[in-house]
């Protein structure tokens, strides 16, 4: 089992490949779909993540995506949490 990355490093890049997918956490906590529960459980299972050594390369690379990596461990929570979120001209679910 590979040893646990640094809390603050696997915050940020956790972040990072949100916001590259533009996820917006804040609106998904305000919205009751996530809580600050899952967000830091979201962290700690980045911090375990395999591929944690690329993936600070890989965001710098890609600064606006559609989805994560399937490398990434939360891709498909960001991509749940993703296509949960309000469109702005319609204020339904769906993509951005």
């Amino acid at each position: 089992m590979k040893p646990l990355g640094p809390t603050q490093d696997h915050y940020w890049l956790a972040l990072s490949m949100a916001k590259a997918m533009s996820v917006d956490l804040q609106a998904a906590i305000d919205e009751g779909r996530f809580s600050q529960d899952k967000w830091a459980k979201t962290v700690e299972k980045c911090r375990g993540c395999e591929w944690g050594g690329d993936c600070p390369h890989w965001l710098h690379e890609h600064p606006e995506i559609e989805k994560a990596p399937d490398a990434c461990v939360n891709a498909k929570l960001f991509a749940a949490l993703k296509a949960g979120q309000k469109t702005p001209a319609s204020g339904a679910p769906g993509d951005i």
